[in-house]
């Protein structure tokens, strides 16, 4: 998933808005502990993630893939006063170590986790969304676009990540595996979509952004 320099990639670090200390004790511990740890989202993702939810200022974030809870506290520091995010995730190891992380964040009134399949979760939340993140199982990635896109407010955002997939992607449709397949379906659907304005964006394993028109 690394797709600049490694030492590129630390000046941008370097260069970005510092870790809050939380983060990087979940980061750690996650690296630890916790199995595929390069899932977790890390500092410059995060930070970038971060940034985003304070442009948009949102009351509702939907956040399907919890993993160990670092990308669902970024999105959180952008929500506006009485905001919520849904984090969505069926892992059942992980709740209790999510749970122990956003406390220490302070972020017990921000956050809700949700422990069922995305989308079971879905209908069941307060909508319009301002901003939606999609880190979960890929060969899903179409069908929670079905299921999110017309309940994003006019301006909101849906991003989704690993559309890059560690360059897999460019590889002939008849060498492809069954997930990269999905991104590239994914993203090819998102282009088609008259309903959303988009951009990718090479940042870790890839970012595509999309706007609600």
């Amino acid at each position: 998933m690394q797709f600049i320099d490694p030492a590129l990639d630390a000046y941008c670090e370097a260069h970005s808005g510092s870790e809050p200390a939380h983060l990087k004790a979940l980061r750690e511990e996650t690296y630890a502990s916790i199995y595929m740890p390069q899932m977790c989202s890390g500092h410059l993702q995060g930070r970038f993630l971060a940034m985003l939810s304070h442009l948009v200022r949102p009351n509702v974030i939907v956040e399907i893939g919890t993993y160990t809870g670092y990308s669902a506290l970024c999105l959180a520091e952008g929500l506006a006063p009485g905001g919520m995010l849904h984090t969505i995730d069926i892992d059942p190891h992980l709740p209790p170590f999510v749970a122990r992380h956003i406390a220490a964040a302070g972020f017990q009134d921000r956050i809700t986790t949700h422990w069922r399949p995305a989308l079971e979760v879905i209908p069941t939340l307060p909508s319009p969304f301002d901003l939606v993140f999609i880190d979960a199982d890929k060969p899903a990635y179409p069908a929670y676009f079905d299921a999110l896109v017309d309940r994003v407010r006019p301006g909101g955002l849906i991003i989704a990540d690993n559309v890059l997939w560690s360059g897999k992607v460019l590889k002939p449709a008849a060498e492809q595996d069954h997930q990269t397949a999905a991104l590239v379906a994914y993203a090819d659907k998102v282009a088609r979509d008259p309903r959303v304005e988009r951009v990718l964006v090479p940042l870790r394993d890839g970012l595509l952004i999309a706007r609600r028109r």
